[in-house]
């Protein structure tokens, strides 16, 4: 075999199972779009029902905007984080259940690749589902604006939505792997990522809340990728941007660290 075909077959032999990986997490959840894509995007819509119209008039949002337009930068991010997080988990945990994920252990694949790979197929998941959801809310403020919803800076969108989206992907890894039952996983879901997430300024501003809980709502890390999209597409936020990115970057540095280290001590077996 000459050295070309070497390389060539090398090449193949580290790019084709990541790629395989990717394409099957992509193709796992578009086999339930309408659970993945389409449910998110109608729980949006009630929301900016219930919230962006019936009680928008009567929320004071402490910019200079509706509130309607400051409920869709946060339901935007919210949705991508929160379908990010429910595709690297759903995955583990459902190969966790059928024996699936025994295989990740015999596929010539590093850790970093099944991170990767896993968190990109999340990534694809989160973005669909928030431009799906941005759609929606463009559409509701066109209705009651007559004006399309303004995006102050489409680069900050892109760079917000991704680093969240990993960061949240690599969470749902992270925590799927520790997880050894279905409960575990509902139990964090409900006692820990909900509460960040709507605690984290999607249906409200930090000028709302007393001193004491403003200080409280800084140390959420949610609120910094939420204020980062609100900034992007508002152009005001209640943290400055310098603090989401750097908050932002390091809670990807953090979620990347501690999957690294429970794919190392973790084991792939069956539940």
């Amino acid at each position: 075999m000459s050295s070309m075909s070497k390389k060539v077959s090398t090449r193949n032999l580290k790019f084709t199972p990541f790629l395989t990986l990717f394409w099957k997490e992509i193709r796992r959840f578009m086999k339930v779009s309408v659970q993945t894509v389409v449910t998110p995007a109608i729980n949006s819509a009630l929301y900016l029902i219930i919230f962006g119209v019936s009680l928008g008039a009567s929320i004071d949002t402490g910019y200079e905007v509706s509130y309607l337009a400051f409920l869709i930068s946060g339901l935007v991010m919210m949705s991508c984080l929160n379908n990010s997080f429910q595709n690297t988990a759903s995955s583990i945990v459902s190969g966790k259940f059928s024996g699936d994920l025994e295989d990740l252990k015999v596929v010539p694949l590093g850790l970093q690749q099944i991170v990767w790979a896993m968190s990109l197929g999340a990534i694809t998941r989160g973005l669909m589902v928030s431009t799906v959801n941005l759609i929606v809310g463009q559409s509701f403020y066109y209705y009651y604006h007559s004006e399309f919803f303004p995006i102050h800076s489409p680069l900050l969108l892109c760079f917000f939505l991704l680093i969240g989206a990993l960061v949240y992907a690599k969470l749902g890894m992270f925590v799927a792997f520790l997880a050894k039952s279905f409960d575990q996983m509902s139990a964090v879901t409900a006692f820990i990522l909900q509460p960040l997430s709507f605690l984290g300024g999607v249906f409200f501003s930090l000028n709302n809340l007393s001193p004491f809980w403003q200080k409280v709502s800084l140390y959420n890390p949610v609120l910094y990728f939420i204020n980062g999209v609100r900034h992007a597409t508002l152009g005001a936020s209640d943290v400055s941007l310098n603090s989401a990115v750097v908050v932002s970057l390091v809670s990807l540095v953090v979620s990347h660290l501690l999957v690294l280290f429970v794919l190392t001590r973790s084991h792939f077996k069956r539940w």
